[in-house]
């Protein structure tokens, strides 16, 4: 697939982008180092001056009103920035987009749909193996039917599906997480690793099943309050994970295969979290092979509200100075066939994944083997040399 296409800013901006606060940001080659940018009328604005790094800007008490009142440098239009993020035609002279958050934690909260939760359970179950997860799946919707569906974690009826599933012997850890009263909360990659819009995305090569997992990601402060949103990929190695979850770390934190963007849409008057609560998430897949995939979900069927999240992920036990931001967690987990019957869907080197969001806008990114990826070399070290080199810290 062409990946070297001329981009249209009005394709991947939320659909009511003009009234949105959109903020991200991009690597500026005369300072060789990130800027944090607002976008204004199809064109990129530096704001480093007031807000050095994303994370001083999602720590102000009214973050969107704050940007509004800043003019900024201009950086370049969006169009040329978008153009220029691919990394097989970037000009390393000129700007491009990066990941829109920078030393923030980077959380994800797993199994909070009931679709997802299956096929958690699923992995187990086959121990990695795809080829037993068609007979698997039947076994447990057969059990189980559409019960996980209509349960709030934590509750009596909850307890009682507990009860009857370890009669059963199909109890899991992943249920456990699912339907108890303690989240999955667990560390997706490090701060400053996340790849942005255009960059390739990492899947490693020792997994023969993975699979994209589309997700909202909230952006909270070290206070615990949420500023706004983001698109994310959580890219996941099924068969890894499945052999055990003990190697969720394996699974989940490999180089490029944490993106998000294309930016954070602050809170404000047209954005809010009930926004969030009712959003709907479309995934396609594009293969070089003619493989194409098209799913969609929405928030409001998540088993966990948003807040409640949070509110588990951050307090008094659990502090992040620099803030943090949380995947949402997904009900996409591809199992359709593409090549040998009865072995589901992975990824193959070279597919294009798109997730949308009316809201959010659209996060695009080419996938490649963990080793193919950019090598993550910019980090904390670097960000701050940086800023003190330009004299903003």
């Amino acid at each position: 697939m062409n990946w070297k296409i001329k981009i249209d800013h009005h394709d991947i901006l939320p659909t009511d982008w003009p009234h949105g606060c959109l903020v991200g940001r991009a690597w500026r080659p005369d300072f060789q180092g990130p800027s944090v940018v607002v976008v204004r009328e199809g064109a990129l604005f530096d704001i480093s001056e007031t807000f050095p790094t994303m994370r001083d800007l999602c720590e102000a008490q009214k973050a969107a009103a704050s940007v509004a009142v800043l003019s900024g440098q201009p950086v370049g239009t969006l169009d040329e920035l978008l153009q220029n993020s691919p990394p097989d035609q970037r000009d390393a002279q000129k700007p491009w987009l990066l990941a829109p958050i920078d030393l923030q934690a980077i959380k994800a909260a797993g199994v909070t749909f009931a679709a997802s939760l299956l096929e958690r359970v699923i992995e187990e179950q086959a121990r990695g193996n795809p080829q037993e997860s068609f007979s698997i799946r039947n076994e447990i919707v057969s059990s189980v039917g559409q019960a996980l569906d209509k349960l709030k974690p934590g509750t009596r009826q909850a307890a009682s599906l507990k009860e009857l599933l370890l009669q059963k012997g199909l109890w899991s850890q992943y249920l456990e997480v699912g339907i108890g009263p303690d989240a999955e909360l667990f560390t997706k990659a490090q701060p400053m690793s996340a790849v942005g819009y255009g960059h390739d995305a990492g899947f490693h090569p020792m997994s023969s099943w993975n699979n994209p997992e589309p997700e909202v990601v909230l952006i909270v402060s070290s206070a615990g309050e949420i500023k706004g949103a983001s698109l994310g990929n959580d890219v996941n190695l099924r068969d890894v994970e499945g052999r055990s979850a003990l190697l969720l770390g394996k699974a989940k934190d490999n180089n490029a295969s944490c993106a998000v963007g294309p930016f954070i849409r602050l809170f404000d008057e047209s954005f809010s979290l009930e926004d969030i609560r009712q959003m709907e998430v479309h995934m396609t897949i594009d293969g070089e092979d003619g493989f194409h995939l098209h799913a969609v979900s929405s928030l409001s069927r998540i088993s966990r509200d948003p807040s409640e999240l949070v509110a588990q992920m951050i307090g008094p036990h659990h502090r992040y100075p620099d803030g943090v931001v949380l995947f949402l967690g997904t009900m996409f987990a591809p199992t359709e066939d593409r090549d040998v019957p009865g072995m589901g869907f992975s990824h193959k080197i070279g597919d294009i994944v798109r997730i949308r969001s009316d809201k959010l806008g659209v996060l695009a990114n080419r996938m490649r083997h963990t080793d193919e990826c950019e090598p993550w070399h910019f980090g904390t070290a670097q960000l701050m040399r940086s800023l003190a080199k330009r004299r903003l810290i």
